[in-house]
């Protein structure tokens, strides 16, 4: 599975270009970057009903991290048998969202972030919530949210666009200083992000989130290889508009939404 896209397949395709080049005649091209890859674990509810865990290797690129990047291990969820760790849920469980009524948990994506070192000079920044930063319960006690988190709020500094209406704002936007605060952790942190059969608000911790949902149109800026090994973490998507629409208006994800940072 990870063949087509390990860092020697994308080395030697770079060193046949240049040899190609040079057998014509014209200069060199330099040799591509290896792509980064990582490890993820996934759980998902099969068609028989069976769970099946297992990890995979993928590229270390936004559109795949963000997939396993939401809630930090120890985040409480709301399901129909009360609040249950983010790390102790498993597919067929029952999440409650706030709009759809109980939706059934079909996936359960987790992935380790790292702390600033020289093998990882960039570290991965987590995103501290207050408890009651945005009211009595929201949260009910710090929260610590990755970086493919989203949160329902009136988000700052887009008042002309959304007025008093709530859009799913990235935990990394919310940060100011006081109410939420930007965490590189110190050791190595799992965090988790949760699929349902269709786009929905969930409660984590006592703040509304969304469940994952990569973007509707995501598809356009993948390559054909790298959306089918996108797809095939989701044993119950067939096709990229098995996603479904978004549940709530949304704002991007830095390196997820522009197509730029997505090719």
């Amino acid at each position: 599975m990870v063949s087509p896209y390990d860092s020697a397949h994308f080395s030697a395709r770079a060193g046949n270009t240049s040899s190609a080049h040079r057998n014509h005649g014209t200069a060199p091209q330099p040799a591509r970057k290896p792509l980064a890859m990582r490890k993820y674990r996934i759980s998902s509810l099969l068609s028989d009903g069976q769970i099946r865990t297992s990890d995979q290797i993928g590229p270390a690129m936004p559109i795949f991290e963000s997939a396993f990047s939401a809630f930090a291990h120890g985040t409480l969820i709301s399901t129909t048998q009360g609040q249950v760790a983010v790390e102790d849920l498993e597919p067929g469980m029952k999440l409650q969202t706030v709009d759809q009524g109980p939706m059934q948990l079909l996936w359960v994506g987790a992935m380790t972030l790292m702390p600033r070192s020289e093998r990882f000079p960039e570290g991965s920044s987590l995103t501290r919530i207050m408890a009651d930063s945005f009211g009595f319960g929201r949260p009910q006690a710090d929260i610590m949210a990755g970086p493919g988190a989203r949160f329902l709020l009136r988000p700052s500094g887009h008042a002309e666009r959304y007025g008093n209406e709530r859009a799913l704002t990235p935990a990394a936007q919310m940060v100011d200083g006081f109410n939420a605060i930007r965490i590189t952790p110190p050791t190595p942190v799992t965090v988790y992000h949760l699929c349902l059969r269709r786009h929905a608000i969930i409660t984590a911790g006592g703040m509304e989130a969304e469940s994952f949902h990569p973007g509707p149109g995501f598809e356009r800026n993948m390559g054909p290889n790298m959306l089918s090994l996108f797809l095939s973490f989701f044993p119950h998507i067939k096709q990229a508009r098995d996603f479904g629409p978004l549940a709530h208006e949304r704002l991007p994800l830095s390196g997820v939404d522009n197509p730029a940072e997505m090719a």
